[in-house]
């Protein structure tokens, strides 16, 4: 999994990371071909996943954040995918911002005008001490009016799925369930990482939703005629800018 980028809460530590974050950080994870973590190909499936997710649970998306954007490899996938959204590139790397033009803040502090359809918040949280990113994601909810895509670094990942000898070191390691208890007090898991706001509805079927739900009995199936009843979609409560 591939490093991110950084939350800076005082003049010493902005300097220290935007050291952390300068060219040779990203030279060694994402250019090098001997030591990149992510590849342009994996990203362009990650944007395909996560639009086809919202695509199939009717979520519209016209405007997307990119918090922690790197080197951009989401943008053009995006834009292939979800070629009707806008892109911003969030970036607190004062080398990225420069190179790539993208919109320098931090995702625990930036305050838009208007949220986004769909806020993407990868492999960032786990360079944030715990404060830090509690506050991140805290403001998560602020910054997305409907759909988030979050993947971070976690103990278990460290652990059993990550390839140590590429991977960055230099990060703060917590179970999944630190981050899952604070993603759910506003939203609900999708799946693959999506997460939906808990005023927004998707629209799919009872075999679709995640988790497992009580037995409860049901007629059997032989002895029913006629085809299956479809669900009721349910409308998107009415949000702000929407026409």
């Amino acid at each position: 999994m591939p490093g991110a980028r950084c939350i800076a809460w005082n003049s010493q530590e902005v300097k220290l990371r935007a050291q952390v974050f300068g060219p040779a950080y990203f030279k060694k994870y994402y250019f090098s071909r001997k030591t990149r973590v992510v590849t342009p190909l994996e990203m362009r499936a990650r944007a395909s996943l996560i639009a086809a997710i919202l695509r199939q649970a009717q979520i519209p998306v016209r405007r997307i954040l990119d918090a922690g954007c790197g080197v951009g490899l989401l943008r053009a996938p995006f834009k292939k995918s979800l070629p009707r959204a806008s892109y911003t590139g969030l970036e607190c790397s004062d080398y990225l911002c420069g190179r790539y033009g993208w919109t320098k803040g931090s995702v625990a502090e930036f305050a838009p005008r208007q949220p986004f359809d769909l806020v993407v918040c990868y492999d960032v949280l786990q360079y944030l001490k715990d404060r830090d990113a509690a506050r991140a994601l805290d403001n998560l909810a602020h910054l997305s009016r409907a759909s988030l895509y979050v993947s971070a670094l976690t103990t278990e990942d460290w652990r059993e799925h990550c390839d140590q000898a590429l991977t960055d070191r230099a990060v703060h390691l917590r179970p999944a369930a630190w981050y899952r208890r604070r993603l759910s007090k506003h939203f609900y898991h999708l799946a693959f990482g999506v997460w939906l706001r808990k005023d927004v509805h998707a629209i799919w079927w009872e075999l679709e939703r995640p988790g497992a739900r009580a037995a409860r009995p049901v007629k059997d199936s032989a002895k029913s005629s006629g085809p299956a009843p479809r669900a009721r979609a349910r409308p998107h409560p009415p949000r702000r800018g929407d026409r």
